[in-house]
C-alpha cells in the first residue's frame, strides 16, 4: 500500500502546503482522507479503474473546499463518498449551485453515503466513531490488506480516538496547534497530545498531519514538532505535501 500526502494544511493553503487530503493506494481501491484542495493532484495518481473511496471526517471547508476543483477530473472510477450520518444535507448544499457545480454534472459518477457510528464492510470494511471536535466529526479505522490504517483529523484527545487508535499499524493524526497549545473547547491536537495518546494506545506508526497555516508557516516549525513527539513516541514522521510513503 502507498499513501501521498496531497495536501497537509488545516484552516487555509499557503506557500509551504495545501489544505488536507490524503491518499491511499491499495490492490483493489483508492480511498481518499478528505477532500481540501490538495485534491487537484489527484488526477496525477488515478491509473487504472479501481473505484474511489472518499472519506470525510465533517464539513468544515479546509476539509471540503476541494469538491470546487472536481469539475477538472475526468475519471473512469465510479466514486463513494463516505460521511457521518446528518451531513449529506448540507453536504449536497455545499456542492450546488450557486456555490459550485453539482455533482450531476461532473463527468464520472458520484455517490454519497451518511453512516452511523459503527462497523461497516461495503464497499471496505471499516469502523468510525464521533470524536471531539466543535462539529460533528468521525474519526476512521481500516482494515486492508492485513493492516490497520486510522485517520484523525481534527480531533483532540478523546476516548473514541484512542478506541480508534488502539494497536494501529498507522495513525495518520492531526497537529494543528502547536507545541503545548491548546484549542480548548474547539477540539485539536498538539505534536505533544498526539504522541502520547500513540504511545498510550500501542500504534506502531504516528503520522502527524493537517498543520495549522498559522502556527506553522513553514517546514521549520514541522521540523521542531517532530523532534517534540519523538521524545515521546519515537516512531512519528511530520509530513508535508506531496510526500509518498509506502505501508
Amino acid at each position: 500500500m502507498k499513501l501521498t500526502f496531497l495536501g497537509t494544511n488545516g484552516w487555509y493553503s499557503n506557500r509551504n502546503a495545501n489544505t488536507i487530503c490524503t491518499l491511499l493506494e491499495t490492490e483493489k481501491n483508492y480511498i481518499v482522507f478528505d477532500a481540501g484542495d490538495g485534491i487537484h493532484k489527484l488526477d496525477q495518481f488515478i491509473k487504472d479503474k479501481k473505484p474511489i473511496v472518499l472519506f470525510l471526517r465533517h464539513l468544515h471547508i479546509d476539509h471540503i473546499v476541494g469538491f470546487h476543483i472536481f469539475t477538472k477530473f475526468r475519471f473512469e472510477n465510479d466514486m463513494t463518498i463516505i460521511c457521518p450520518k446528518g451531513a449529506r444535507k448540507d453536504l449536497e448544499k455545499f456542492i450546488n449551485h450557486p456555490f459550485t457545480a453539482p455533482l450531476n454534472e461532473r463527468k464520472f459518477k458520484v455517490k454519497i453515503e451518511e453512516v452511523n457510528e459503527g462497523r461497516h464492510e461495503i464497499p471496505i470494511a471499516y469502523e468510525c466513531k464521533k470524536n471531539f471536535h466543535v462539529d460533528l466529526c468521525f474519526g476512521y479505522r481500516l482494515k486492508i490488506e492485513g493492516k490497520s490504517i486510522v485517520y484523525l483529523c481534527d480531533t483532540g484527545i478523546c476516548d473514541n480516538a484512542k478506541a480508534l487508535a488502539q494497536n494501529a499499524d498507522v495513525v495518520i493524526h492531526e497537529c494543528s496547534m502547536g507545541s503545548d497549545v491548546s484549542a480548548g473547547s474547539w477540539g485539536h491536537a498538539n505534536p505533544e497530545e498526539a504522541s502520547r495518546m500513540a504511545k498510550e494506545a500501542g500504534v506502531k506508526k504516528l503520522i502527524l498531519t493537517h498543520f495549522s497555516a498559522l502556527d506553522y508557516p513553514s517546514q521549520k516549525e514541522r521540523d521542531i514538532a517532530q523532534e517534540i513527539a519523538q521524545k515521546i513516541f519515537p516512531n512519528t514522521i511530520c509530513v508535508e505535501d506531496d510526500l509518498v510513503m509506502e505501508i
